[in-house]
C-alpha cells in the first residue's frame, strides 16, 4: 500500500510538470533549470521506491541539500514574480505564509523520499 502512494505521488509530480511546461513554452533559465533539479530529484525518489541503489548515496546527500536549497529559494523568486504581475494577490505575511505551507505539502514527501534514500 505504501509504495502505491509513492508511485501515485510520483505520478502526480510528473504530470504536472509536464502541464507546466506545457503551459510555458518560452520558460526562462530558472525555470528550466528547475525541471532538471525535479527530474534529478525524481530519480532519487524512484530509487527510494523501488529499493534499488542509483549512483552512490554520497551523491543523493548533495542532492538532497542542494534541491531543498534550490526549491526555497525559487519558491520565494516565484512568489515575488506573481505579486509583481498580479498586485490583487495575496501578499505581505499572509502570502509568505501560503507560499511555505503549499510549498511543505506539496513537496515534503519528496524530501522525505529523498532523505531516506540518502541516509
Amino acid at each position: 500500500m505504501e509504495q502505491t502512494f509513492w508511485f501515485i505521488y510520483a505520478a502526480l509530480l510528473g504530470t504536472t510538470t509536464i502541464g507546466f511546461l506545457l503551459h510555458s513554452r518560452k520558460a526562462a533559465f530558472p525555470v528550466k533549470f528547475d525541471l532538471v533539479v525535479s527530474v534529478v530529484t525524481w530519480i532519487g525518489l524512484f530509487g527510494f521506491v523501488t529499493n534499488n541503489q542509483i549512483l552512490d548515496p554520497l551523491v543523493w546527500k548533495i542532492v538532497f541539500f542542494g534541491a531543498l536549497l534550490w526549491d526555497v529559494l525559487f519558491a520565494f523568486k516565484l512568489k515575488s514574480q506573481f505579486e509583481a504581475e498580479e498586485p490583487e494577490a495575496a501578499t505581505g505575511a499572509a502570502g509568505t505564509i501560503f507560499m511555505a505551507v503549499s510549498t511543505v505539502i506539496l513537496l515534503g514527501p519528496l524530501y522525505y523520499g529523498l532523505f531516506q534514500y540518502a541516509f
